[in-house]
């Protein structure tokens, strides 16, 4: 990505169309992002710069790489050809970074907020790339204490990419319920579900759910607009919830909590392979897919924040007729459209509509009387569940 980045807009542009019309279809790779903890009081630690050092000449130097704040590190599995990869990948990745952190005395977890650490106490690590972030966004930055799974998917063709991309609109609330993993931040039970979503979505700029573009030549004419006007400086500045990248020829999901146990990150990771797959499958089959406005999506992408899984969502596909069904019950719809696909991609396996969520875990924990440093105490990884 440095390398890329250092191009011209005008060179950035044309080398990423040109990778997304060669890159070979739907490969994949995850990320996870993870806190970084005192293992004695769990609060936040900034120590994420001797964690990076340690790793030099371990199997994770080059997996692991700095997120915003130096209490936290992300994970990376690199290109992978299968699921079966990626998910094997996910949890060496996971055991790799808790050893190393182990043997330096830090813990980790993976809740999308952290319960009480002020991000006041939280120090921006020191990068050409974080610091332009720090001086352009100034608070907004500074409040993005939140931790995240995303999942890139390689789609070959430039046009289709944009047109996966902008289907993939449409689920985004789906996708945020599954994931939602935090009711807790700054010492308050929020009552949402993610209030990781409030924290980073509606607060950064140019971020949340896109514009629908209906190809490559739109969304670069979007792009170079950004650039000249002085809005963005690199084209990591778009934090859309979902998003062509242009220093890999992925469509990027960037919706979700982050996930405390594999397993969960396992069956998110899945879904949000398995949707951008059976989406690309639909555009080449000339299937009809839904196209809402944005601000219908909004309705349910609400919904998503403040109830998750436990709520109900708006069935935009039957608009303007009015259907209202459980979340749940949407992400069983979901999971049954894209399983003869997942199934192709080995996917299958892993899918499927969780007993409780990571948020609903934990508030019927607090709702029942325990304190959060009790819950968050559970959500801590360990060896056994990494």
């Amino acid at each position: 990505m440095g390398e890329a980045q250092r191009l011209t807009p005008d060179e950035q542009l044309r080398l990423a169309r040109e990778q997304f019309e060669e890159t070979e279809d739907l490969t994949l790779a995850v990320e996870e992002e993870f806190a970084l903890l005192d293992p004695a009081t769990l609060g936040l630690v900034n120590r994420f710069e001797e964690l990076q050092t340690a790793a030099a000449g371990t199997e994770l130097e080059g997996s692991l790489v700095g997120e915003l704040i130096a209490s936290e590190a992300e994970v990376r599995t690199g290109r992978c050809t299968t699921f079966a990869e990626a998910a094997q990948k996910m949890g060496e990745r996971r055991a790799q970074l808790l050893a190393l952190a182990d043997s330096l005395g830090i813990a980790l977890a993976g809740t999308g907020t952290h319960p009480w650490s002020p991000w006041q106490e939280q120090r921006i690590i020191d990068t050409p790339h974080y610091r332009t972030n720090d001086e352009v966004l100034r608070y907004v930055v500074w409040r993005n204490n939140s931790f995240g799974l995303h999942v890139h998917t390689a789609v070959r063709g430039a046009d289709r990419a944009v047109r996966v991309a902008t289907a993939l609109r449409n689920y985004l609330p789906e996708l945020l319920a599954f994931s939602a993993s935090s009711p807790f931040v700054e010492n308050v039970y929020t009552y949402l579900h993610s209030a990781r979503t409030e924290i980073f979505t509606r607060m950064f700029p140019r971020c949340g759910i896109p514009d629908a573009f209906d190809g490559w030549n739109a969304y670069e004419r979007y792009v170079r607009f950004l650039y000249e006007t002085g809005s963005i400086t690199e084209h990591t500045q778009i934090w859309w919830s979902v998003r062509p990248h242009l220093a890999f020829p992925t469509v990027e999901i960037r919706i979700c909590d982050g996930q405390p146990q594999l397993g969960e990150a396992h069956a998110l990771a899945a879904l949000l392979y398995a949707v951008t797959a059976r989406i690309a499958r639909a555009l080449d089959e000339g299937e009809e897919l839904p196209s809402c406005q944005n601000h219908l999506l909004e309705e349910n992408f609400w919904r998503a924040i403040r109830h998750g899984m436990a709520g109900e969502l708006i069935d935009l596909a039957a608009f303007p007729s009015v259907r209202v069904r459980p979340a749940r019950a949407a992400l069983e719809e979901l999971i049954e459209w894209t399983l003869p696909v997942a199934e192709e991609l080995g996917a299958a396996g892993y899918l499927t509509v969780p007993a409780v969520t990571p948020a609903e875990r934990q508030i019927a924990r607090y709702e029942a009387g325990e304190s959060f440093e009790a819950i968050y105490a559970d959500e801590v990884l360990e060896p056994a569940r990494v």
